[in-house]
């Protein structure tokens, strides 16, 4: 199955109400992914710009992205992003892919 990963900030409020009432979002967020089809990998909290991150299995692409947009949609973000990730073995298939793209950069073309 494709994996995500999930880059967050949680609102100053929502801080405030950890703090208040802590409790293991491990454990919420994973019956949420399992009842949506999907699994939680790994929850990690950081220092910096991003408060988190979470590396989300999903079977498809519109479930990654439902899931992505339910959760912005709860307010509880200042920032949720999602990232598609790729295995070395999907990047490879890529790089082998690109070699038969004929791209032209912006200013690059040749006048005839």
């Amino acid at each position: 199955m494709p994996l995500y990963m999930s880059t967050f900030g949680y609102k100053p409020e929502v801080w405030a109400e950890l703090i208040n009432s802590p409790e293991n979002r491990t454990e919420t967020v994973s019956r949420t992914l399992e009842n949506a089809g999907c699994k939680l990998k790994g929850l990690w909290y950081a220092f910096g710009e991003g408060d988190g991150f979470a590396l989300i299995e999903a079977p498809d692409n519109v479930t990654g992205a439902s899931l992505s947009i339910a959760i912005s949609a709860s307010g509880a973000f200042r920032k949720f992003e999602t990232t598609v990730l790729m295995t070395q073995d999907e990047l490879l298939k890529a790089l082998e892919k690109a070699q038969d793209v004929a791209y032209v950069a912006p200013g690059a073309a040749v006048h005839a």
